[in-house]
């Protein structure tokens, strides 16, 4: 059997889908963001048959192009933390705060923590998976954001430690989390980027509410974490402050005892020491094989050379493809182009 490929999240979306291009939405050069500061009323003018449509788009678009679990590309996210976000009592999302964040690679204007962190009691991402599950035959993958990365893309004015409200937020999260998985999704990520960014707070206590966010599931569920180094503020910026790769070092080992069947890393951007992979004993690793935010098209020869050289560190039965992150900046042809060399270059390679 080739060696299993998934995809990590967004993927881009159609030009009927206004909310969240991140081309348009993003971090421009001395610039604030302005992707936070769309309202519900906003997304809500998208009618609900666009977004199902742009869903089975993105689904179909990555069974073509040979993908084994897909992502539902999240089409309905204005971005992938604030949707959550937004079905969350204690955050407004009226009166913004401008925050600098990403350790001073982004600023924006922020949706602000007033008060505790608790669910709204409606459950949405069981709606979500069960609209993209009906387009494939595959299991479709649906992600979430973590507690640590939400608490960097907010602004905090309620609780008194960093520890204390990433607990609340795992708490809210599992609520959301075991919905998902009850309603028969099978594949859940909880993004962490934050990670390697904040590596001593992950130490400290995200990697617990990681857990957190898992706890109660049942075993056939694959519980999945990815940690990347961060979006470039636009397509081919060189100059844009990405996390230090070198930090999966510090981390490999906790995130590999704690519950999770995978760890999803960055390797396109910023290649990796590769013996990396031999401190994950237990853990399935995601190894990311092409750049997200970089127009060069990785060669399908290229990407499989760097999956045999990870071999030499890690089972072929723990080894999956997928690009580093999230397609959504590089557009529909070069996204595509980009997973078929993946799929590829992964098929050619011969597990026994």
């Amino acid at each position: 059997m080739p060696i299993r490929t998934t995809c990590i999240g967004a993927y881009p979306k159609p030009d009927y889908i206004a909310i969240g291009n991140f081309a348009e939405t993003e971090q421009q050069q001395d610039t604030v963001t302005r992707a936070f500061t769309y309202t519900q009323d906003d997304a809500e003018q998208v009618a609900e048959e666009l977004l199902v449509d742009a869903t089975r788009a993105a689904i179909l678009d990555q069974i073509a192009c040979g993908i084994d679990i897909p992502t539902d590309g999240e089409q309905r996210r204005e971005n992938y933390i604030h949707y959550h976000c937004r079905n969350l009592e204690g955050i407004d999302f009226v009166n913004l705060t401008r925050k600098v964040h990403r350790n001073g690679a982004a600023v924006a204007d922020l949706p602000t923590i007033r008060s505790r962190i608790e669910p709204r009691g409606n459950h949405f991402l069981d709606r979500d998976y069960a609209i993209a599950q009906r387009f494939s035959d595959r299991p479709v993958k649906i992600t979430v954001p973590g507690p640590l990365s939400i608490i960097d893309t907010t602004a905090n004015v309620c609780y008194a430690t960093e520890r204390e409200l990433a607990f609340d937020l795992a708490d809210a999260l599992n609520y959301e989390i075991r919905a998902l998985a009850a309603a028969g999704c099978r594949y859940i990520q909880v993004d962490e980027p934050l990670f390697v960014r904040k590596t001593d707070a992950a130490l400290d206590f995200g990697i617990e509410c990681l857990d957190r966010c898992f706890d109660g599931l049942p075993d056939e569920v694959t519980r999945v974490m990815h940690m990347c180094c961060g979006y470039p503020g636009h397509i081919d910026d060189d100059a844009y402050l990405k996390a230090d790769p070198a930090c999966y070092f510090q981390l490999a080992r906790a995130v590999d005892r704690c519950s999770i069947d995978q760890v999803s890393i960055e390797d396109a951007h910023c290649l990796n020491d590769l013996e990396l992979l031999e401190h994950f004993t237990r853990s399935a690793v995601i190894l990311g094989v092409v750049t997200i935010a970089s127009s060069r098209v990785e060669s399908a020869d290229y990407i499989r050379q760097r999956l045999e050289l990870a071999l030499q560190h890690i089972d072929a039965e723990r080894l999956l493809a997928a690009p580093d992150c999230g397609l959504t900046m590089l557009g529909r042809e070069i996204a595509m182009t980009k997973l078929g060399n993946m799929c590829a270059a992964a098929r050619a390679i011969d597990r026994d």
